[in-house]
């Protein structure tokens, strides 16, 4: 994707838009080197967001019992019983 800086991006405004529409492809404005904005068509499709499965294996333990887990407190919490 190509990065443009502010003053070129308010230079050439139009052109750039047209060439992001025409290649199907946005540009990024940046601000003393540093990006900003991204601008992109319409028409492009919406980045997905990868799903990571199983990113936590190892780390996380979920007990046998997480489903009755303070199952107690809960049930004298409605019952009114302290």
């Amino acid at each position: 994707m190509r990065t443009v800086n502010i003053h070129e991006a308010k230079t050439h405004l139009s052109r750039l838009i047209d060439e992001a529409m025409k290649g199907g492809e946005g540009f990024v404005i940046a601000k003393a080197g540093r990006p900003m904005v991204r601008v992109v068509p319409m028409t492009a499709s919406e980045p997905r967001q990868t799903r990571r499965l199983g990113f936590l294996t190892g780390y996380v333990r979920v007990p046998d019992d997480f489903d009755r887990m303070g199952g107690e407190t809960v049930g004298e919490l409605f019952e009114g019983e302290a």
